[in-house]
């Protein structure tokens, strides 16, 4: 069983109406309700609530923390975002959704500015499949099309992916690299790029199969824990002259 906590701000589908007529109940509950199943097990947290609901609790019962922000990025407070760095570092898993990229914890984790182009016109995107053999590519077809997204455009300011496994095209003629893995400390990362709010993008099914597939790949894995620091010789050390 992953245990799976879904974090986003929610502040859009209060506040918009818009958005809200796509997500009532929030970007993260369409996501839980996509990617729960008998294997993962699913929790939400958001922004207002206390300790951004990211309590050292929670997230010591987290295998993997989803990630979803965009207008409040500078309300989430520091600690908050030093406590989900080490829980990184630990081991557990991220997942950065779309404008995450500009999150405190994503910037941090990637020592870079994490900028880009953007549009929002209601194009198509093109996500192709460009590492077939990863496991978050797995189940999928050669490229997802998404007939209404947000535009996300190079340069895309982060360090040079450890994996990449999709590039999206766009009708406007922008590419871009919408899906990346990272490894840091012992904790495994994984961008995906689509779900701007006002598209209905988080009920697609093979968006939501490649979030699953990547709940999986960013599982804590069981590996031995490095020992680091001062280290007393495992064999005798003979007498130097």
């Amino acid at each position: 069983m992953v245990k799976v906590t879904i974090w986003n701000e929610f502040l859009h589908e209060v506040e918009n109406e818009k958005v809200r007529a796509v997500y009532p109940d929030g970007i993260h509950q369409a996501l839980a309700k996509g990617i729960g199943s008998e294997s993962v097990q699913v929790q939400t947290a958001t922004l207002v609530q206390p300790e951004h609901g990211l309590t050292e609790e929670v997230l010591a019962n987290t295998d993997v923390l989803i990630w979803w922000g965009h207008m409040g990025h500078d309300r989430v407070e520091d600690a908050i975002v030093d406590r989900v760095h080490q829980r990184v570092m630990d081991g557990m898993g991220l997942i950065v959704l779309h404008s995450g990229h500009f999150s405190k914890i994503f910037k941090k984790l990637m020592g870079t500015g994490c900028d880009l182009k953007w549009r929002e016109a209601g194009e198509k995107e093109r996500i192709w499949v460009v590492n077939p053999a990863h496991p978050i590519a797995a189940g999928l077809p050669e490229y997802i099309t998404l007939e209404n997204e947000e535009m996300y455009g190079e340069h895309f300011d982060i360090p040079a992916p450890d994996e990449l496994v999709f590039v999206s095209w766009f009708e406007g003629g922008e590419v871009f690299r919408s899906g990346c893995t990272f490894y840091r400390g012992q904790g495994k990362i994984f961008y995906f790029r689509p779900g701007h709010e006002t598209y209905p993008t988080y009920y697609n099914p093979e968006v939501l199969q490649v979030i699953k597939n990547a709940v999986q790949w960013a599982a804590p894995s069981g590996a031995a824990t490095p020992v680091r620091g001062n280290h007393q010789p495992l064999e005798p050390i003979g007498a130097k002259a």
